[in-house]
């Protein structure tokens, strides 16, 4: 009796360590995934989400999006508490063969720990930006994975320049995630989005998930939005709409 109890713990961490399965939702951890969760349970874990697609070379007044974005993201970082537990997600950041290859390239750069600020921003300058768009791959993988065992409050802060343009939705996904989990919520910024279906898609996942939504179209904008999002300030000039 004692070996085959043995064997069935074995057995089901090793098939707890390769997947998750919750509601309708199967998803595969990636094999090269190493993650050690740090610091106080009790306090809040933030993961920043950042875009790195090919359209954040585009310009936005006299510098391309990607600057604005690295600029702010830089000042930002700064300001936030040693102690405060925060992590980096990329996507976009490399291309593929294939269209499976581009819509999960997405990556956990800097896990979620505390007097991170640093190595997230030499993260940030080392990445180029050059991919497609798979926010709701990146969410899941954040969702499931980033924020390791942890009973604590977790938040994402989506910054994207764009939607979906992999063959699924954001907005889908975080309306069936919330059916069996509260202790998510996402901020999302949406810089210079344009398009009405896109802008549309990035609302509803924050909205859906009692998160904020900030269209910043300046880079004035997009640090107020940040501030905001992190409470580092009051004053916001972009469009913040609450749930």
């Amino acid at each position: 009796m004692k070996k085959f109890l043995i064997i069935l713990l074995l057995l089901c961490n090793a098939l707890s360590a390769k997947v998750y399965a919750g509601s309708n939702f199967t998803y595969s951890r990636p094999d090269n995934y190493a993650f050690e969760p740090e610091g106080d349970d009790s306090k809040e874990k933030i993961l920043f989400i950042v875009d790195f697609s090919n359209s954040m070379n585009e310009r936005l007044g006299h510098s391309t999006k990607l600057d604005i974005a690295l600029e702010t993201m830089k000042e930002t970082l700064q300001m936030i508490p040693a102690n405060t537990q925060v992590g980096l997600r990329v996507y976009g950041h490399r291309t593929g063969f294939t269209p499976k290859q581009s819509c999960t390239a997405s990556q956990l750069v800097s896990p979620i720990q505390a007097n991170n600020s640093l190595n997230i921003y030499s993260k940030l300058s080392s990445i180029n930006a050059v991919g497609w768009t798979p926010i709701t791959y990146s969410l899941k993988q954040a969702a499931f994975f980033d924020f390791g065992e942890t009973t604590s409050k977790k938040r994402i802060i989506l910054l994207s320049d764009g939607g979906e343009n992999c063959d699924e939705s954001p907005c889908d996904f975080v309306i069936e995630l919330m059916k069996y989990r509260d202790d998510i919520r996402i901020d999302v910024i949406a810089l210079s989005v344009g398009d009405l279906d896109a802008n549309n898609q990035l609302k509803c996942v924050a909205l859906v998930t009692s998160g904020k939504f900030y269209n910043a179209n300046t880079a004035s904008e997009l640090k107020d939005s940040l501030h905001d999002s992190l409470n580092l300030q009051k004053k916001v000039q972009g469009t913040i709409i609450n749930k």
